[in-house]
């Protein structure tokens, strides 16, 4: 009776994923082919303004149970097709935000709806277990045939988590236990560890520190937000741990013209991370792990080039601390690679790589040495959701088949191009056009304007969001085809002409 039913509601929901919207949408693009994803509308189409009356409605019902500041609208999603975000009033925009980036084969893919049809994936579904302690019997299969399958280089390893914040919080503590256990010279805590820890004293709770760079955002759970340094709001009240930041480099752009600048630049970041180093091992508070993000996403999209990570990793080799990699936003092909640290040409890239979003569940690679050495180190009673796996293995499937990389790439290139096109067009609003893959960004000349242009982009039917400053951060799904990046240009230039 139950599969019956799924069955029966399988093929409604498939039909309606392939029900393309009417043609006519004015600001479909000549510049590109008109190469729709299967499963996708033809274009936006706004019926009112966003937040509609209906999403007014529901914010006013939800304020009377929580916080709704950071609501924009509510949404439908059972009608969202691929590319296409509608909300709760009927409108349907063309989402280049995804959720914060953790979208990665756009909204309702037929491969995971049919997925969740058939009867042997039911118990998955349904069931929750304690991984760490009662996992299912196809547990360590499903680990190989999807997380494992795309492992970092050097790493078989691999730890579930909830979300990005547990995620890099656990990667933490994996490395502030290695790094006791390397000082001791073994892993038995002395009977002193052991009762001064129950008092948050020393030597049980050592005084360690992970360093971070300005600009950074990691979470924002205890130890992440000690990491966090993207905007006040996220760390206002909250104790913290003093531990170092490092500056990150702040490129000029074009960067062929900047050569030379952009090199002192990072250099002089490379010689404060390891004067900070020194320094924080001086006052007692050794460095344990460094942790960095390919490119800082809420902080602004902030790039670095490859030979700046290849010396930081250099440097965390020389002074003995774990080398924490975040690609909690990175990761999942959007920068053209399935992990954005791939562009370095590393072999030995890191010791932990933390994800998260695109990847459906949470979690972190790692070295063998830095496995958890005794049971309920690395620990909470779910430590992921077998049903994400089950979802990432149709995910990178879906990759594989379609070659979404190469698509990515592609579509990428057209976005940045565009951008350029439009910062030469518009310098008086525009400027510092960045990016890898469709992991791309642009600056606004202030915040106010910038967030102007942020709800005018949406009243047309695109949803964008904010980093940083004064910066708009582009973050599609991996079916984001070069049809969609022309349809997005024609829309933004018109926003602009507008403004200007």
């Amino acid at each position: 009776m139950a599969s019956s039913l799924i069955r029966r509601q399988f093929a409604l929901s498939l039909q309606k994923n392939l029900r393309l919207s009417a043609p006519g949408c004015r600001y479909v693009s000549k510049a590109a082919p008109k190469t729709q994803v299967e499963f996708d509308y033809s274009g936006p189409s706004m019926k009112t303004s966003v937040p509609g009356p209906r999403s007014q409605e529901l914010t006013k019902q939800l304020g009377h149970i929580q916080n709704v500041g950071a609501i924009n609208f509510f949404c439908n999603y059972e009608e969202s097709r691929g590319n296409y975000l509608v909300d709760v009033d009927g409108n349907r925009m063309l989402d280049i935000y995804t959720q914060i980036s953790s979208i990665p084969i756009g909204y309702n893919h037929p491969a995971l709806l049919k997925l969740m049809s058939n009867p042997h994936n039911l118990s998955t579904l349904v069931n929750r277990p304690a991984l760490g302690i009662l996992p299912p019997e196809n547990f360590p299969e499903k680990l190989t045939e999807s997380l494992l399958s795309v492992a970092p280089s050097g790493m078989s390893r691999v730890q579930t988590m909830a979300c990005g914040s547990c995620s890099n919080e656990n990667a933490y503590k994996a490395m502030f236990i290695w790094y006791r256990n390397k000082e001791r010279g073994h892993n038995t805590p002395s009977d002193e560890d052991l009762s001064s820890c129950m008092v948050n004293q020393a030597p049980g709770c050592p005084e360690l520190s992970i360093l971070s760079f300005m600009g950074s955002f990691h979470g924002r759970t205890m130890g992440c937000l000690a990491t966090t340094h993207s905007k006040a709001i996220h760390k206002l009240d909250v104790p913290s741990f003093d531990w170092p930041i490092a500056p990150f480099p702040r490129l000029q752009y074009p960067l062929d013209e900047y050569t030379r600048e952009n090199a002192q630049e990072e250099a002089r970041c490379l010689e404060e991370v390891e004067d900070l180093i020194v320094k924080w091992r001086q006052r007692g508070k050794p460095v344990a792990g460094i942790v960095i993000e390919p490119i800082q996403a809420e902080g602004g999209d902030n790039h670095a080039s490859p030979d700046f990570f290849k010396s930081l990793r250099n440097i965390a080799r020389k002074h003995g601390c774990g080398f924490h990699v975040d690609e909690v936003q990175t990761g999942g092909g959007t920068t053209g690679k399935m992990w954005a640290h791939e562009h370095w040409g590393m072999d030995d890239p890191a010791d932990i790589v933390s994800f998260s979003k695109k990847l459906l569940t949470g979690g972190y690679y790692h070295k063998d040495e830095l496995q958890a050495d005794k049971p309920y180190r690395i620990f909470n009673t779910w430590m992921g959701d077998p049903s994400k796996n089950l979802f990432l293995s149709e995910v990178l499937n879906v990759i594989r088949r379609e070659n979404l990389l190469e698509e990515v790439t592609h579509s990428g290139k057209a976005l940045l191009n565009g951008l350029y096109e439009l910062q030469a067009q518009y310098p008086g609003i525009l400027s510092r056009a960045r990016g890898q893959g469709t992991f791309c960004a642009i600056d606004i000349c202030d915040d106010a304007t910038r967030n102007r242009i942020l709800i005018k982009a949406r009243d047309k039917g695109v949803l964008l969001g904010g980093c940083g400053d004064r910066s708009i951060r582009f973050r599609p799904s991996l079916v984001f085809k070069e049809y969609h990046v022309h349809l997005f240009l024609n829309i933004f230039n018109d926003v602009l002409a507008q403004h200007k």
